[in-house]
């Protein structure tokens, strides 16, 4: 009996056989129990998604009347290619595309030592005309006078001798006691003295007299043309520095240092026909090709909306400011300019833009807008809009535009949930 209790009893110590580990179905629960945690909490957490759409506020003068929509350009009312007036190599240039200049402002310097030589040059040729000119108009000095009236008088005296030693030689030559001979070069020295001081008289008297009044305008004249070349010089001088004609924006900086500029039009290659262009962006148009079956409805000076792709909530007032005087055969268009009033940093030129021609003369500020709100967001006269990432709610007709409304809201949705809004 105590043989058969003994082969009863459990050998502890005999080796457990292979197979699963006694802590395995306790890991299994707690990891199935923190799952279902896990899950419940990514339920009552999660952040949901909705779909949202941007409330238009349209602006309409015309109380609704809008005549014709187009499509154009914006572009710069008066684009200036500023070009240089003489031609040399750019020694600086200090502006770049997109700074703001005002009128005046040196933009670019060329080389101008071959200018300032020719300055000098022109300089010198009439300050030598001008010492000339001086001489003239003073006449002669008391000097000049002195000497030629001395000149004169000792003349006289000569020419005196010269008559007395003739009348001794005619009459000794009478009486026979001097050959005709000498006679004769008694005649001849008297006849070469009196020549003599009728010359010096007659320059005593121009000495006494000065210039005369003709040569003295030739002379003012030729210093009229020396101060002109050296104005011409001074202006070329001057025009090597190339400074902004008006106040506006750089669009376009067409030459680097080192670059020859010259005053003509020229290729891609070589040197430049200009330096810069530049136009003021507070006077900015919409260029439009209007269809001819279409231009009946504009008039000059036609009030418009316009409006840009890049920002459509963005609304600028504007009137038909030029009408082409001829139509496009080829395009069976008429070009149409409208002038944006109060155009802002918003715009650029080249920029898309649609414009809406209206009936009406209302300006944007007198007109109550039209809200669109888009479908699917009204519910019971509210909207649900996404306010910094939560839900807001908002009667409709309290929208003045600019919301993101929320598209097709679901009902379980409440004021001041958070949510993830993605644009429609």
């Amino acid at each position: 009996m105590d043989a058969e209790l003994r082969s009863l009893q459990i050998d502890r110590a005999a080796k457990r056989p292979a197979g699963r580990p006694r802590w395995i179905v306790p890991v299994i629960l707690l990891c199935l129990l923190l799952g279902a945690g896990s899950f419940v909490y990514a339920r009552l957490s999660a952040v949901p998604e909705v779909e949202t759409a941007r409330v238009r506020a349209i602006h309409n003068p015309g109380g609704g009347a809008t005549v014709l929509n187009a499509t154009g350009y914006i572009v710069a009312a008066h684009k200036i290619e500023l070009a240089a007036k003489v031609v040399g190599k750019v020694a600086w240039i200090g502006v770049d595309k997109g700074d703001h200049v005002r009128q005046g402002q040196e933009l670019v310097r060329l080389e101008d030592d071959e200018y300032r030589a020719h300055l000098l040059e022109a300089e010198g040729q009439l300050n030598n005309l001008k010492a000339h000119l001086a001489e003239l108009e003073h006449g002669s000095r008391p000097e000049e006078i002195a000497k030629a009236k001395a000149d004169v008088a000792q003349a006289r005296a000569t020419e005196e001798d010269a008559h007395l030693t003739l009348v001794r030689t005619r009459a000794l030559a009478a009486d026979g006691v001097m050959a005709r001979q000498a006679l004769d070069d008694a005649q001849a020295k008297y006849d070469a003295a009196a020549a003599n001081t009728a010359s010096l008289e007659k320059a005593y008297e121009l000495v006494r007299l000065g210039p005369r009044r003709e040569e003295i305008d030739a002379m003012r004249a030729q210093v009229r043309q020396a101060q002109g070349s050296v104005d011409y010089a001074q202006t070329q001088l001057d025009n090597t520095i190339i400074r902004a004609p008006i106040s506006g924006t750089i669009l376009e900086r067409n030459v680097e240092k080192g670059e020859f500029v010259t005053t003509g039009f020229v290729g891609d290659k070589g040197a430049k026909g200009y330096v810069v262009s530049l136009a003021d962006l507070n006077d900015l148009q919409v260029e439009l090709d209007i269809s001819q079956n279409d231009f009946a409805r504009l008039t000059p000076r036609q009030p418009a909306i316009v409006t840009t792709d890049a920002f459509p909530d963005r609304k600028y007032q504007g009137y038909i400011e030029e009408i082409a005087p001829e139509a496009n055969r080829q395009k069976a268009t008429v070009q149409v300019k409208v002038k944006i009033e109060r155009p802002d940093d918003y715009l650029r030129p080249e920029m898309n833009a649609s414009v809406a021609f209206l009936a009406g003369g209302k300006t944007i500020s007198q007109a109550k807008p039209r809200i669109e709100i888009p479908a699917g967001a009204v519910h019971d006269g509210d909207v649900l809009v996404v306010v910094d990432g939560r839900v807001a709610r908002r009667k409709a007709q309290a929208l003045i535009g600019g919301e993101d409304v929320i598209v097709h809201p679901p009902a379980d949705l409440k004021d001041g949930q958070k949510v993830h809004a993605r644009q429609g």
